[in-house]
């Protein structure tokens, strides 16, 4: 892998630029209007949740479906719909008639990571959405259960090498991040866990406060609360920083993992062919919602990073996590069935 001078590899440099730029894009001013496509939004708007309610990806839909029901004077109505690691509800906003009246809301897994996992979609991963924004983006925690006797990251990596293959870790899907992030730190690591898939990140959870499972990568709007009562303790955390929930709890890459980093982030979609009109307006309006104080609150009471990226930053972003995502695919042969 080429370094830069600095020591930095060169894709890292690129994320940082390019979220340097979605950063800076996304400060605009929340007061004033912004141009209207005529006539939209005159009926419900649905906003599908490629997954179950709860969790982070739901939480922020419906936060955004609150804030847009009142700057656009409409009603725009989250519509979980689960199933196929994403693929069936971001299938359905592919399929959806082209009118803006059928958006989605999907997280890295479904936008960046299905189009390498799966021999066949039922849609164009390239060509079948216009992309709004991506909104928001948290990190997880490496979690156990408080009983657990690994006090440390190096207790778990210790414990692993020992026991190959032993150590079980739990996932909100098989293919989402919760699932990449786990192989990419073993990977990294050199240790072999083995993947236990649930339906969402809430059964993940339960199934590691049960101990049916040795380890999880739960997102930060699912793991605060148990870390907060105790229940489960976080001994690394997956972002470049470390969260200013827990700042305790030390990264990944200081751990040991240099370079390491995996987020699971939020983009905003509409079917292909919606017209640019009402793409803007979403946009716009979007964007103008995430700098809102009360809005910025909540999502940092969950740890959650805003974004804020217009359409042409998020496709660039995208496009880059799908190459480094796609090389630890091909690298460690992970398939969906």
């Amino acid at each position: 892998m080429r370094k830069t001078p600095a020591g930095e590899s060169a894709p890292r440099l690129r994320r940082r630029a390019l979220l340097a730029g979605i950063g800076a894009a996304g400060l605009l001013p929340t007061s004033g209007a912004w141009a209207q496509a005529p006539g939209y939004p005159t009926r419900n708007v649905s906003i599908i949740v490629p997954f179950a309610p709860g969790g982070s990806t739901d939480f922020v839909a419906r936060l955004l479906a609150q804030h847009l029901s009142t700057a656009l004077n409409g009603n725009f109505v989250v519509d979980n719909r689960a199933g196929g690691s994403g693929t069936v509800g971001h299938g359905a906003v592919a399929r959806a008639r082209p009118d803006g009246y059928t958006l989605g809301v999907s997280p890295t897994g479904t936008f960046a990571l299905a189009p390498f996992l799966f021999d066949r979609l039922p849609y164009d991963s390239d060509n079948g959405f216009a992309p709004i924004g991506l909104l928001a983006g948290n990190a997880m925690f490496v979690c156990v259960p408080a009983s657990s006797a690994i006090k440390s990251y190096a207790d778990l990596v210790a414990q692993a090498k020992r026991e190959p293959g032993k150590l079980t870790y739990g996932s909100a899907g098989a293919g989402t991040v919760s699932q990449l992030a786990p192989e990419l730190m073993l990977d990294m690591s050199g240790t072999d866990m083995l993947h236990v898939a649930y339906r969402s990140g809430g059964l993940q959870v339960q199934a590691l406060l049960a101990r049916e499972t040795s380890m999880a990568f739960v997102d930060t709007v699912t793991a605060l609360p148990h870390m907060q009562t105790g229940d489960i303790r976080a001994l690394a955390v997956t972002s470049a920083d470390r969260s200013p929930q827990a700042p305790s709890v030390p990264t990944l890459a200081e751990c040991g993992l240099a370079g390491y980093r995996a987020t699971n982030d939020f983009g905003f979609f509409a079917p292909a062919g919606t017209p640019p009109a009402i793409v803007a307006q979403l946009s716009t309006a979007t964007r103008a919602i995430l700098a809102m104080p009360d809005v910025k609150a909540r999502l940092d009471s969950a740890a959650i990073n805003i974004y804020a990226a217009p359409p042409e930053a998020f496709a660039a972003y995208q496009a880059e996590e799908g190459r480094r995502w796609g090389d630890l695919i091909r690298r460690r042969n992970i398939k969906m069935e």
